[in-house]
């Protein structure tokens, strides 16, 4: 043990106070470092309390832009996770609506098919009946069961049965039976066409819905991604938080719309 060390052992006194006077001398020997400190004692030593405060609240301002980066990455990185989802709901509207078209397509193709053949059935003429009460009655029977079925298979609306039960809208009960499913036929690939048209519509305004949620969510992800960087990363280089986080009602408004 050298002799510095065996009196800082048995005699502490002496060190504690070497330490004091270090520490009161250490404002002089800043005084003396400087020229104009020397001129300007207290204006120097006011420049030095000034410097540690302003130190002291850059650490604060530092630690508060941290924070907000840090917040501001955990919304965004939420908003991006809705985001994707919602687009991902889109896209399976778009689908279902897609099916949707090609379901609708079928069925105005099979209707049109169905008024070749009537049309075909049509052309030969009808067979002569007499035309009694029960010739009227069993054709008016005929026209409401046929319509009431179209109805039920989804080829006519099912307003078609109160037109038809009524004798409106080109329905017509002393018509023959032939003639019946002529103009059955054609109001069903009539109403089929308005059908497949609607579907289209509803098709092109899923896709539309669907890449605005896709285009969201992307610029989303794309910004929470940036804002993960921006919190993970040093105080100088993170630079002003808060113009970035003024953004927040731009990626909230993307993201409502997205969710909506």
């Amino acid at each position: 043990m050298n002799v510095v060390a065996e009196m800082l052992v048995s005699s502490p006194a002496p060190a504690a106070i070497w330490a004091t006077l270090m520490l009161l001398t250490l404002p002089a020997l800043l005084l003396l470092g400087s020229p104009q400190a020397m001129r300007h004692p207290r204006k120097a030593a006011q420049e030095t309390v000034a410097a540690l405060r302003s130190q002291a609240t850059l650490r604060r301002r530092q630690a508060e832009e941290a924070e907000r980066a840090a917040q501001f990455a955990s919304e965004v990185e939420v908003a991006a996770s809705r985001a994707a989802a919602s687009a991902q709901r889109w896209q399976e509207i778009w689908e279902q609506a897609s099916a949707s078209v090609n379901t609708a397509y079928d069925a105005w193709l099979e209707a049109d098919a169905r008024v070749r053949s009537a049309a075909s059935a049509a052309a030969w003429g009808t067979p002569w009946s007499v035309r009694t009460c029960e010739e009227y009655a069993a054709r008016e029977r005929f026209l409401h069961q046929a319509v009431s079925a179209a109805v039920g298979r989804g080829e006519l609306p099912a307003s078609a049965l109160g037109d038809a039960i009524a004798g409106r809208n080109g329905w017509d009960a002393r018509l023959h039976p032939v003639d019946q499913e002529l103009v059955i036929a054609r109001a069903s690939a009539a109403w089929l066409r308005q059908c497949y048209d609607l579907a289209v519509e509803a098709e092109a305004t899923a896709w539309h819905d669907a890449s605005l949620a896709r285009r969201a969510a992307s610029s989303l992800r794309e910004e929470s991604q940036a804002a993960a960087v921006l919190a993970a990363a040093p105080a100088p280089v993170r630079g002003n938080t808060e113009v970035r986080a003024s953004r927040r009602v731009t990626f909230g408004e993307i993201a409502q719309i997205a969710m909506r």
